[in-house]
């Protein structure tokens, strides 16, 4: 799980790179379980993203997280990276019992 903050100040600067960033995301959505933008409570205001990826390892999501245009950027002021365990997913369960 990577979720990301924006830098205060740069909703311009995240208008400006966002067809770039839908198109990185485009080319790598084999790699996206679910990702959006974290939005404010009325809807118009984006502060980061929540990115869910099937990926193995940390470096695997660093490497795609610092290839995302809003990283290249320059849009994020945090970046976060969680190892996430997949339970359930579109309503199924994902775990199995050995």
């Amino acid at each position: 799980m990577v979720e990301t903050y924006d830098k205060p100040g740069c909703a311009e600067l995240r208008s400006q790179l966002r067809p770039a960033h839908l198109d990185y995301l485009e080319a790598n959505k084999a790699l996206l379980l679910a990702c959006g933008a974290k939005l404010s409570d009325t809807g118009d205001v984006a502060s980061g993203g929540l990115y869910l990826l099937d990926v193995e390892t940390r470096s695997e999501a660093e490497a795609f997280i610092a290839a995302d245009p809003f990283a290249q950027g320059d849009l994020f002021q945090r970046v976060f990276i969680t190892r996430w365990r997949k339970a359930y997913l579109a309503g199924q369960n994902t775990l199995t019992e050995g």
